[in-house]
Order: structure tokens, then sequence, then C-alpha cells
């Protein structure tokens, strides 16, 4: 049976891993966050580990889900992190939405050790993640991906292979402007709504089913109706995508003007101390105006 190492397991990422022990797998997890690892491997079934190599050492097949590049580096990159603890030969699947250019040079980085990285971001947010219906857009060698397509499997519904390495993240930058066209629409369009006496559930009934529809009015038009501010994906992440994208435009002199305008309204909700929050807490900038 192969061996699986899972690096963070938080929202997403313990969810993810649970499918994998569910499908059969023996999966030992590391979060910088040691009690809360212990408390959710009662949960998903995963073996708690207490640092990084204790994970990666045996383990054939090594996914990363953290928060920013920043982690993404140290996790492979540090004295003690996966580059200097995984055996050759194992298959390091990057899974947090992170900078194209950081996933080619991991790839590089990992050929150089005998370590295969693919980048693999993800969209479908918590709801996803727990129904194991993500989808998964990858980066990298293509007998790499075709050789952890089966466990992907275990996440996802829609799993892309999209190219060399960085493609997997040029392709969630791509979802994320279109994400964040989605919600900015909905979350005006319930404004809208209350402002001329509109029952916004009936509104939102009303256009779903037409040229108007889409995930986000299915899924989390309802929790923004419900003030169910919960994060299945956190404000602080979103502008961080968001910033990766505008950085890519810039390189190459594209000028997303909707993306910098959605920015420009999370950042105030930053402001206001609601990173914590979900996207879908942008209705409360719209009730407070």
């Amino acid at each position: 049976m192969k061996q699986i190492a899972w690096i963070g397991t938080g929202v997403m990422g313990s969810r993810q891993a649970g499918h994998l022990v569910k499908a059969g797998y023996p999966v030992k997890a590391y979060s910088r966050r040691p009690k809360r690892v212990e408390e959710l491997a009662k949960i998903y079934g995963f073996t708690p580990c207490s640092t990084i190599r204790e994970a990666v050492e045996n383990a054939d097949f090594i996914f990363v889900m953290v928060g920013y590049p920043k982690d993404v580096e140290k996790v492979f990159l540090s004295p003690a992190g996966i580059f200097a603890c995984a055996k050759p030969g194992a298959i390091a699947v990057d899974m947090t939405t992170s900078l194209p250019s950081l996933a080619e040079k991991l790839y590089i980085a990992g050929k150089e050790r005998g370590i295969h990285v693919l980048d693999a971001p993800v969209s479908g947010g918590d709801r996803g993640a727990e129904a194991g219906t993500l989808s998964i857009m990858v980066g990298g060698d293509p007998e790499d991906f075709d050789t952890v397509l089966p466990l992907l499997s275990c996440m996802g519904k829609t799993i892309s292979y999209m190219g060399p390495a960085g493609f997997g993240q040029h392709t969630k930058a791509a979802n994320q402007i279109a994400v964040a066209g989605a919600t900015a629409a909905y979350t005006e369009a319930i404004a809208y709504a209350e402002k001329t006496g509109l029952n916004p559930q009936k509104m939102l009934d009303a256009i779903g089913g037409g040229a108007a529809g889409s995930w986000q009015i299915a899924n989390m038009a309802p929790r923004a109706l419900q003030d169910d501010f919960a994060p299945g994906f956190y404000i602080k992440h979103f502008i961080k995508d968001m910033k990766i994208i505008e950085e890519e435009s810039e390189k190459r002199d594209l000028h997303l003007e909707m993306l910098e305008a959605v920015l420009s309204l999370y950042q105030k909700m930053e402001a206001l101390g609601k990173e914590d929050e979900g996207t879908q807490a942008l209705i409360e900038l719209y009730r407070e105006v």
C-alpha cells in the first residue's frame, strides 16, 4: 500500500485528507498546530505527526494544502522541509493556490533532488472538499499526473491536466477572476433586492435558473442571506489570490478592471477586521452603506 503524507489540515486540507483515508490509504498528517491535528485525526482518521520529517520521510505521495506562497516555500525548502526529508521518487502535490513562478521553481528544485512536483490548486470551497467534488487543476509532467490521478479522484470530480509546471496555478487564477465577478454580482443583486423591497430569496430563486445562474448563486448567496459568514473560503485568502493575479497580469501588461474593483471591496472588508470571514460576507459592506 502506498504511503501518503498530508501537510496542512485547515478547512480544506483536513477534509481532503479524510477522503484518502476513507479510500483505504494510510495518511500521516502534519500541521503547525499540533493539538489541532490531533483533534482532527479523531474525526478524519489520519495519523497525526509532530514534524514534516515524521510525515514525509517514507511517503510515496506528499500533498500540501497551506495558506500562502510563503508557507509553501517554507514547507518545501526549509532545512527540515519536504525536499530535505522526502525520499527520491516521491511525488509532491502542492494544492495551495500560489504563485505560478513558485510552482515552476519547486518543480525545478524537485527535479534536482529526484522528487516529482505537481501544482494542483482546487476550486469548490469547504462544501466541495467535504463532498469530494472539488475541481482540481494540475500542472507538471503528464506521467506524474497519471500516477497521482487515482488519489486526486478521491477528492475531486473535475480533474484537469493543464500543462507544464505553473499551469495549474494559472488556471486557478482564471478561476478566481471568474469567481470575483460572480461573487460581486450576486452580492449586489441581493443588496438591490433588499433596497427595493424584493424578497431576496424569491429573487435568487427567480434568476438562479436563468442566464444569471451560477455556482456562487446556488451555493454562496443562500449563506449570505442567512448571515452565515463562516469561511468556506477566507476573505484573507481571496485577497491573496487576487493580488497574485494582479502580479501575474502586470508582468503581461494586462489590466483587469473588474478584478481590481472586487479586490478593493475586499480590502475594505479587511480594514473592517473581517478578513477571517467567508467571501459571502461581502454583503455586510453593502448593508453598512
